[in-house]
């Protein structure tokens, strides 16, 4: 499977019908402010973008709202007003309690009503999230979003052909979101493309490595190539655990073992079983090494919480 695919088409989300391409970014003024935004916010969101031709941090804004709505798809609006050439409008909206005596000031409209505002030149990221939360407001969601969720289905139900798909495709729109990188990783690895899986891997963004979505991909392909050595030898772990249950490194190659075939609960009580036998060994390598499988398999994952309250259990005995 290639890294990055086509991009699947997305639908429209529940906030109302897509403007038209021609609507989704305008200029409007006085004459036309109800109409273009308290009337149309009727329908769908609407971002009103209170700029000045003087205003430095403007010029540095206002690409950034473009962009950010026209990846929306149709589902908001963005409307430019100069304040300098609306004396009358601005007046007015201060008078009803709007902000507008600093600009940048992006005020969001939603069935005819102010629903939130922020000022200054916002970061690209938060200026999303500034959106995304006007868009659950009014019942729907980002076409990203949307994709997100779409991809994670696949991956739950084991189609992880048409997740890594999925994902790729929301990296076209969102080349820094670590939620579709690691889960391009994860589908990857799941369809036994390891390699690709590494240089998915060697091509996250510098400024998301560290996520906790990249940290938990890059540990599941660290334990991919452990627990395949380990896997091939699990006859002769069993066999050295039978003879002797204090060799605790044939248990732990065990867990690696079984954690590659995906006996996640077994994998954690063979850990679980060396720390409670002799908490410290070989410099702790057995809690350090669960630790590794709740990253990879999520924390939010059922054998995660479970083995966590033993662990935990255990410790604080």
């Amino acid at each position: 499977m290639d890294l990055i695919i086509g991009q699947k088409p997305t639908t429209p989300g529940a906030a109302g019908a897509a403007a038209p391409a021609g609507d989704i970014i305008i200029d409007s003024d006085q004459n036309n402010f109800m109409a273009d935004v308290v009337e149309a916010s009727r329908h769908v969101p609407v971002l009103v973008d209170f700029w000045a031709t003087w205003c430095g941090p403007c010029k540095t804004l206002t690409p950034i709202l473009e962009k950010v709505v026209r990846a929306a798809g149709g589902r908001v609006r963005l409307v430019k007003v100069d304040i300098d050439k609306n004396r009358a409008l601005v007046q007015q909206l201060v008078q009803l309690g709007l902000p507008l005596q600093s600009v940048p000031t992006v005020a969001a409209f939603w069935q005819g009503q102010i629903a939130d505002l922020f000022q200054g030149a916002l970061p690209e990221s938060e200026i999303k999230r500034f959106v995304e939360a006007l868009l659950k407001m009014a019942g729907g969601s980002l076409p990203t979003a949307d994709l997100l969720a779409e991809a994670r289905a696949a991956q739950e139900a084991g189609n992880h052909q048409e997740a890594g798909e999925l994902f790729s495709a929301l990296l076209q729109q969102e080349p820094e979101s670590p939620e579709a990188w690691g889960g391009l990783i994860r589908a990857l690895l799941a369809l036994g493309e390891e390699e690709q899986a590494n240089e998915a891997l060697a091509q996250v963004p510098a400024k998301i490595a560290e996520h906790a979505e990249i940290a938990g991909a890059r540990s599941a392909l660290a334990l991919a190539g452990e627990g395949r050595a380990a896997r091939e030898q699990l006859a002769s772990f069993e066999a050295r655990l039978a003879a002797d249950p204090a060799d605790h490194q044939a248990r732990y190659e065990l867990a690696t073992a079984y954690n590659a075939m995906d006996r996640r609960a077994e994998a954690a009580d063979a850990l679980l079983a060396i720390i409670k036998a002799q908490r410290g060994w070989n410099e702790d390598a057995a809690r350090l090494q669960l630790l590794k499988f709740f990253e990879a398999w999520g924390f939010d994952d059922e054998a995660t919480m479970a083995a966590r309250r033993k662990l935990s259990a255990l410790l604080f005995a």
